[in-house]
């Protein structure tokens, strides 16, 4: 069966990623094209990675007939915009948390996608990420019982791209860029009940010069069923990564760390190159990671994805689960501004994007 040929939208961090997991996996998919605004960063993009084609304006690329599926690491205020256009192109679409930036454009999304006969795939790379498929798969097979507490914490020290600090173009702050997999992968872990209420605390702590977006959260989620959700966000963790969960049953728990169980103890005074992601310094003690992607999910989700458009697999991480995530993230945001629990559903009008049912709610 030939590769799914797959057009870039972006060339920072996530793009890279993307970039090298499906080297990862050359018998199913491959790197045709990449687009970015930005002069020169597609063509440095594509000679790094050995990409045939770059563009500076993605609808070139979408008038490309032999480009089946666009992956979008593109500000998320632009997320909807590509992919009504790409799915408009025939194209399937892989799109990067958050799946917006509103509702209403997470609906038109999807509206789109199912129009044109395309797949609508939202890129959640917990769902395969190995350590916690492992936590999955046990929940499944009942070895802790009935689960009623799941805590995922996610931590660094910010952003790659400025455009995550600006919430015109991101749309809020550690929750909207972290808070997103959490919430994703304790409602997926769980079997995807429904969400009965969300209570959230925000703050400001330390980047108040660089954001007016939240660099603090913590973000609690109540399934019908009773299990509870417990989502920890920060831009303020320094010297590295942290990625963890843990899950309570009533006849066991597990815990994991996606990325220290996979790291070398290193103590080094002149340093080296790379360690993992967010090390600022590999000088004295630090953690490299070997295979770093793999253990994130990346190239497990991008041939999962191929094979989707193939027709091999059926989506598990969708348009549809990208709402659902939004979704929550709106009543968190009005949560903090509200210092109360908001029930579900909850749809408020008018919104142009989460953070302002924070910053912007009645006293």
């Amino acid at each position: 069966m030939p590769k799914v040929k797959i057009g870039i939208v972006g060339s920072r961090f996530q793009a890279d990623c993307i970039a090298a997991s499906v080297k990862s996996m050359p018998e199913e998919a491959e790197v045709v094209a990449v687009a970015s605004p930005t002069p020169g960063n597609a063509e440095a993009f594509a000679r790094k990675h050995g990409i045939a084609s770059f563009h500076t304006d993605y609808r070139e690329m979408l008038r490309d007939p032999a480009i089946e599926m666009i992956s979008i690491s593109a500000p998320n205020n632009v997320h909807a915009r590509i992919t009504i256009e790409a799915a408009q192109a025939g194209k399937h679409v892989v799109c990067e948390k958050p799946l917006c930036m509103t509702l209403e454009e997470a609906d038109a999304m999807i509206d789109a996608c199912r129009k044109a006969g395309v797949l609508l795939l939202y890129a959640e790379e917990l769902f395969f990420a190995p350590k916690y498929v492992k936590a999955k798969q046990m929940v499944d097979e009942g070895a802790f019982g009935r689960v009623h507490l799941v805590k995922q914490s996610e931590k660094h020290n910010g952003p790659h791209a400025d455009w995550f600090w600006d919430v015109e173009r991101s749309g809020g702050g550690a929750l909207m860029d972290l808070g997103c997999h959490g919430i994703a992968f304790c409602w997926w872990l769980l079997g995807k009940p429904n969400v009965k209420s969300v209570y959230a605390q925000l703050a400001t702590q330390v980047h108040a010069n660089r954001t007016t977006g939240d660099d603090e959260a913590l973000t609690i989620v109540e399934f019908e069923g009773g299990a509870v959700g417990v989502v920890e966000n920060s831009w303020t963790r320094l010297g590295g990564m942290d990625d963890s969960i843990e899950v309570f049953g009533a006849q066991g728990q597990t815990y994991a760390d996606m990325l220290m169980g996979n790291a070398l103890p290193t103590y080094s005074e002149g340093g080296y190159g790379y360690a993992v992601e967010k090390a600022a310094s590999t000088k004295g003690w630090s953690w490299p990671v070997f295979e770093e992607h793999w253990n994130y999910g990346f190239p497990q989700e991008m041939r999962h994805f191929a094979r989707c458009v193939r027709g091999k697999e059926t989506p598990i991480s969708d348009g549809e689960t990208g709402r659902v995530v939004l979704e929550v993230m709106y009543a968190a945001y009005a949560s903090a501004g509200q210092g109360r629990k908001i029930t579900m559903p909850f749809r408020p009008n008018g919104i142009a994007k989460p953070i302002d049912l924070w910053r912007n709610a009645a006293p």
